[in-house]
């Protein structure tokens, strides 16, 4: 596997538009693309931050975590693919299976904790891909199933009690 960076963290958010403004206004990315009224991908360099309207409203002083997932970036379409492989046989869940996304090929896997990753290559600005190529289901999507089977994995354990 060779990871070249950080492709995006994706972020919830309850208002896309309100946190454009900040990152966008205030902190100088710039908007790369929106799809729609719920998703907005911001750049500065070769770095990605993606909003995404969260489907339960958040408060500023709760202690959620926001982050939807984040992605890392491969050098190739083919080493997404091998790096699939490479994780499957180490014994990784594969949420998804590696397929055609916006910019280039990627698939999904979650840590041990239920943290979404991305593995994802980058190609250039312009797409080589049909758009009936291109897998457009969002990241939540794709994780629910594997969300639900953790949860119910988990549901019979007892917690553990800190010591204090």
């Amino acid at each position: 596997m060779k990871l070249t960076g950080i492709n995006q963290i994706t972020l919830r958010v309850n208002d896309v538009r309100v946190a454009e403004e900040f990152y966008v206004g205030v902190l100088g990315m710039k908007v790369e693309f929106r799809a729609g009224a719920n998703i907005s991908y911001l750049r500065v360099m070769s770095d990605m931050i993606v909003l995404v309207k969260a489907e339960t409203p958040g408060v500023p002083e709760a202690r959620d975590i926001r982050v939807d997932h984040f992605g890392f970036r491969l050098p190739s379409d083919a080493e997404v693919d091998e790096t699939a492989d490479y994780l499957e046989e180490l014994g990784v869940h594969l949420v998804t299976r590696p397929a055609q996304r916006r910019e280039g090929r990627a698939f999904f896997v979650m840590d041990p904790d239920g943290n979404l990753i991305e593995f994802y290559s980058m190609k250039s600005r312009e797409l080589d891909v049909s758009d009936e190529m291109i897998d457009s289901s969002s990241p939540g999507d794709l994780a629910a199933h594997t969300r639900k089977k953790m949860a119910e994995g988990s549901a019979g354990k007892k917690t553990r009690r800190s010591r204090k």
